[in-house]
């Protein structure tokens, strides 16, 4: 029984011919059915068959549609980032109100909408909206965020005119921009535009949107929202502007700057003149209602010095809302670090080179930033205007560093074994499949770090990365607070992008021996009652030595080198030593020179904000220039401090001379000799603790009243008689003074800062 259980037992547990038969069977029943459902399928679908011209039609549709659902995806694609900024931001009103001032203590502008200010849609003139929608918007209340017709309409004029005569954005696509884009121009940019306009469509009303956009629209001369801009221009509110008024106000929205009245007049009543002309074909007055505001224009209040420094209050309001975050107070003051001396100066030097030759070399726009050795901003430039983009590229801007980059390379190179006499050999070297070359082509052989470093040698910084390590690179980048760069092959070139800010920073750090720098705008913040919310000195942590002296003064003499005998020759001082370095990004994309004297450290960039090449303008052209021009008006005295590892300037030795012997004659005919203020800032600790227990003093003085302060001894008096006229309070003899202060004379408590003796950093 064993034996036939045993040879029968594969035939009895697989039976090989039943499955080959299941599937075979199975195959061919599949193959069967699915030819009879094609069969029914091609019978149905049949009936719909279309033959002759239509299938044409026919084949059309299908592919528009195919097309259609790929731009869906893409457009989805754009879409959803862009619902992110709106849902982010739509609901996050301006809930602070801040008044700014300067380093002096002088008020600047404001930021912020004032709660108080606001004026409804239903009180602004009916005039003023015609205006606003015969020129910006007329199908406003017809369209469902997008103009299709506008749009095309404007494409075909601006095609006819071969240039950019008429904008296709709709109200609501300005108001989206204006609250939630960069004004960058680019198809990803008029993408999200769209997309946020449809979205606040299908949110809010009309009337809301409208409401918005005279709020939030920027119009010149530093306000925001049309209640603002009639009250600098006209003087008086929105709800009692005149015709002419309203049409030079609506014309405006365009182009700010160059049609704000107070900057051109004659352009702003040319373009009030067309809006007027709008309101007219759009059938919103007759020319006969239009005649008397064409024959009498509107006239502006006249104002002595309209410039203020926007680019740098739109970042100072940012920084107020971060050190304000969670704390009650929103109606502040600000005193910031600002000089409107150096701001103007700043300005002039980046505008005259911008007039003079962004035409010829092709390049739009630039950024400066200046700032103090602790990282005080004293000035920023960040564009060449801020009526026709309110982006701020010392701030928002993230460029190509190029050669600038290797200042921080050289830096971790130096502290790995390397010094300033080291000789390299500038030859091949590769990471990968990518090699680097030099700016003027070939190879110049051995040579010392500090030749290599002053004629920004390409090959020699790769290798220097390589050797002492990128992670090191990296490593050191961190500590100075900029953590977004990547380790890739050509980091030593400046690959990746950096704001201005981030790198004038960086750069402060080498000015100021080593020490810890982050830049900032706000010295303190206080409540409109005068108490103080916020001092930096007080409340931000001692800054720390973040690397070794020795190795900063070594980096120092050769970013000297570069300015005395290298690619930055034109940011020479005749009056102190400088130090710094050039940079140009791949393509002439970007142009840097950032540099430093013993008391400023500065950072000056050009390019185009579409990224596009300018005509061969390098670091140590252009941006050396401006550098120069600025620092030249920055210093007021000879007697600057000197760079970490560098010797003081022949002039400066003079200088420095001059005051000891000056001194010296103090001192012999026993004159009180003036100690030299404590810090950098606007005024000694001494002088800040006087006048804050004056404000102290004052502040808990009791009010002036008619009444006594306390009992008096009344004197003997006789009756008057019935008809005798009853004594005036206004005879009473004044109430002696509560309180004598004697404030101290001006010239004593300027002239710490004005004495000329070298300011400890």
């Amino acid at each position: 029984m064993r034996d036939i259980l045993r040879g029968n037992r594969r035939g009895k547990l697989i039976d090989w011919l039943k499955i080959d038969s299941w599937i075979d069977s199975g195959i061919y029943g599949a193959w069967t059915g699915f030819r009879d459902w094609w069969s029914s399928y091609s019978t149905f679908f049949g009936r719909f068959e279309v033959k002759g011209p239509l299938r044409a039609v026919n084949e059309l549709a299908c592919e528009a549609l195919t097309l259609g659902t790929a731009a869906l995806l893409v457009l989805s694609a754009f879409a959803l980032p862009a619902f992110d900024i709106a849902q982010g931001k739509i609901n996050l009103s301006d809930e602070y109100s801040v008044t700014f001032l300067d380093r002096y203590g002088n008020e600047i502008g404001k930021r912020g909408l004032l709660r108080d200010d606001s004026v409804p849609l239903a009180e602004i003139p009916d005039h003023m909206i015609k205006a606003t929608l015969a020129t910006e918007d007329r199908r406003f209340f017809d369209h469902f965020g997008v103009d299709v017709m506008g749009t095309l309409r404007a494409l075909a004029e601006n095609a006819r005119a071969d240039s950019v005569v008429q904008g296709g954005s709709s109200i609501t696509q300005q108001l989206a921009k204006n609250m939630f884009l960069s004004p960058e121009r680019s198809l990803t940019r008029k993408i999200k535009e769209a997309v946020i306009a449809i979205y606040l469509e299908n949110h809010y009303t009309k009337p809301e949107l409208l409401k918005l956009y005279f709020d939030r629209a920027y119009l010149g001369g530093g306000s925001y929202g049309v209640e603002a801009a009639a009250q600098y221009y006209f003087g008086k509110s929105i709800r009692d502007v005149t015709l002419a008024e309203a049409a030079m106000l609506s014309g405006m929205f365009k182009a700010p700057t160059r049609y704000a009245p107070h900057i051109n007049l004659a352009a702003s009543r040319g373009r009030a003149n067309l809006v007027l002309s709008n309101m007219v074909e759009a059938g919103y007055l007759s020319e006969g209602q239009v005649f008397g505001a064409r024959m009498n224009p509107a006239k502006i209040v006249e104002r002595t010095d309209s410039n203020t420094p926007d680019y740098f209050l739109d970042w100072g309001f940012e920084e107020v809302r971060r050190l304000m975050r969670g704390k009650p107070h929103h109606i502040v003051v600000a005193r910031t670090t600002v000089d409107l001396g150096l701001q103007r100066n700043a300005e002039d030097a980046m505008a005259e080179t911008i007039k003079l030759y962004s035409r010829s070399r092709n390049f739009d726009n630039g950024a400066l930033v200046s700032m103090e050795l602790d990282g005080a901003v004293r000035a920023m430039v960040g564009g060449k205007d801020y009526g026709e983009s309110q982006f701020n590229r010392v701030s928002s801007a993230y460029r190509q560093p190029g050669s600038s980059f290797k200042g921080y390379v050289y830096l971790t190179a130096l502290e790995n074994g390397f010094t300033p006499n080291s000789v390299v050999s500038d030859g091949y070297v590769s990471c990968g499949r990518w090699s680097p070359k030099n700016y003027s082509g070939g190879f110049r052989g051995r040579m010392t770090l500090r030749t290599a470093f002053a004629k920004s040698i390409n090959t020699i910084a790769v290798k220097l990365s390589l050797q002492a390590g990128r992670e090191k690179v990296l490593a050191n980048m961190q500590k100075m607070g900029i953590t977004h760069l990547k380790k890739t092959c050509s980091l030593a070139l400046g690959d990746t992008g950096m704001t201005p800010l981030q790198h004038t920073g960086g750069y402060a750090v080498f000015a100021a021996g080593g020490l810890e720098v982050r830049p900032y705008g706000i010295e303190e913040i206080r409540t409109l009652g005068g108490d103080l919310v916020y001092n930096h000195d007080r409340d931000e942590p001692a800054r720390k030595q973040i690397f070794e002296r020795k190795v900063i003064e070594q980096l120092n003499t050769m970013m000297q080198a570069v300015v005395t005998e290298g690619t930055g020759r034109r940011a020479q001082l005749e009056y102190t030593y400088s130090a710094g370095k050039t940079g140009t990004s791949t393509a002439y994309r970007d142009a840097w020179f950032i540099g430093f004297t013993g008391q400023y450290v500065t950072g000056v960039w050009l390019g185009n904000d579409d990224f596009t090449p300018m005509s061969r303008i390098t670091g140590g052209s252009f941006p050396a220039e401006i550098w120069q021009k600025y620092m030249i008006g920055a210093h007021d005295t000879d007697n600057i401090p000197q760079i970490p590892g560098l010797e003081l300037h022949p002039v400066q030795v003079a200088e420095q001379a001059r005051l000891r012997a000056a001194m010296a004659q103090n001192a012999t005919t026993e004159t009180p000799v003036l100690q030299p203020v404590e810090n950098v800032k606007d005024m000694s600790t001494g002088t800040r603790q006087i006048l804050e227990k004056m404000s102290t003093l004052l502040k808990d003085a009791k009010p002036v009243t008619g009444e006594p302060a306390g009992p008096r001894a009344e004197a003997p008096t006789t009756p008057a008689p019935a008809d005798s006229p009853k004594p005036s309070l206004a005879a009473a003899p004044p109430e002696p003074d509560g309180l004598a202060i004697t404030a101290q004379p001006e010239s004593s408590l300027s002239a710490d800062r004005d004495s000329g003796t070298p300011l400890p950093q």
